[in-house]
């Protein structure tokens, strides 16, 4: 019993080649093995040593042969060929990995999809086609077996984009002793009947320009909250921080042509400051204006008329001294009348002159 308990790996490729390994450090440690077999039958067998081997750290752990029949005796020896080691004998037929499918083609017909595969030669009622699919939004893939050559499923959604892929399974136990499967094949990607090169293409154009108007609408809203947020802050600095207003453009010829000289500029646009003064004046002071020329006219003729400077809550009467004064030390809170500008003078403010 001791030769038949080691345990080996069978397998034949699509009935084509025949791999034999064995785990030759644990069974035979420090020994590199040989490896005979036959195909032959009855007592007068032809061994045939193997030609290919398999390593494993420089030993001989396996070997790869030609298929040549459905029975198969195998022998592992000493790296003479003199003493047998392990001996079995097997079905060749019972240990097949099937290729992957040839030839798959997909027919869609509304939200039903058949698959199905070419047929291979021999031992066809042995194999079963197996589909898996799942979608973008899946995480495992959904599984369906049919008999060879074909398979069908329905159900799916054409909005959707699915992963296809197929492979060939041996069945078990009638005709395998081991649970051997093909390779899968290249996997596919398909949307509503359509083959894509992958469910990364399946962005319509619909969407995208949904993408684009969403985000113009973005870039829209911040700019007008941005504005919004600029606005308030000029505000805000204006409360906190007003500006303080410079009489240097509004008597521009005061500081260009007369550098400041008040009484020398006074002299000059004596009848501007009348004419500026009889055009702001309230009906009320023109009317008054008009009664006291009349009596002028009356009266002896006067001399030139006096240079205009009035500031409110200052008597009319009060000399140009008083009225300097008032000039250069306003009250609280009072308006000044300045060549026919209107000017509100607080505690906060000056005029330079």
């Amino acid at each position: 019993g001791g030769k038949d308990a080691i345990n080996t790996t069978i397998i034949n490729f699509n009935n084509e080649k025949m791999q034999i390994t064995w785990a030759t450090r644990d069974l035979f440690p420090n020994e590199n093995v040989s490896f005979f077999y036959t195909f032959d039958e009855g007592k007068h067998k032809v061994w045939k040593s193997c030609t290919t081997y398999l390593l494993d750290q420089d030993y001989n752990s396996g070997c790869l042969f030609k298929t040549e029949g459905p029975t198969l005796a195998i022998s592992i020896r000493n790296s003479n060929g003199s003493e047998e080691l392990f001996s079995k004998k097997l079905k060749a037929d019972f240990y097949i990995k099937p290729s992957p499918p040839e030839n798959v083609t997909f027919f869609w017909k509304e939200d039903t999809v058949t698959i199905s595969c070419n047929k291979p030669e021999r031992a066809a009622r042995c194999l079963r086609l197996e589909l898996q699919y799942k979608s973008k939004f899946d995480k495992e893939w959904q599984s369906r077996t049919s008999r060879c050559c074909s398979v069908g499923e329905q159900g799916f959604d054409p909005r959707k984009c699915y992963s296809f892929r197929v492979r060939l399974r041996r069945v078990v136990p009638y005709c395998n002793v081991v649970q051997y499967n093909s390779d899968w094949e290249a996997e596919t990607f398909w949307m509503n009947g359509t083959l894509l090169d992958s469910c990364d293409d399946d962005v319509t154009p619909q969407s995208k320009t949904v993408i684009v108007l969403s985000c113009s609408l973005a870039v829209l809203l911040i700019m007008l909250i941005l504005l919004i947020l600029l606005c308030k802050c000029q505000r805000v600095q204006i409360s906190v921080l007003p500006a303080i207003p410079d009489p240097k453009y509004p008597f521009a010829d005061l500081f260009n042509d007369h550098n400041g000289n008040l009484q020398e500029w006074l002299d000059k646009n004596d009848h501007v400051v009348l004419q500026t003064k009889l055009e702001y004046e309230e009906p009320e002071s023109i009317t008054e204006a008009e009664s006291q020329q009349e009596d002028g006219k009356n009266s002896d003729k006067q001399g030139p008329l006096e240079k205009i400077l009035s500031f409110s809550g200052a008597a009319e009467n009060n000399d140009c001294k008083a009225a300097e004064t008032a000039c250069l030390i306003p009250a609280s809170n009072t308006t000044a009348s300045f060549a026919g500008f209107h000017i509100l003078m607080n505690d906060d403010m000056y005029v330079m002159i």
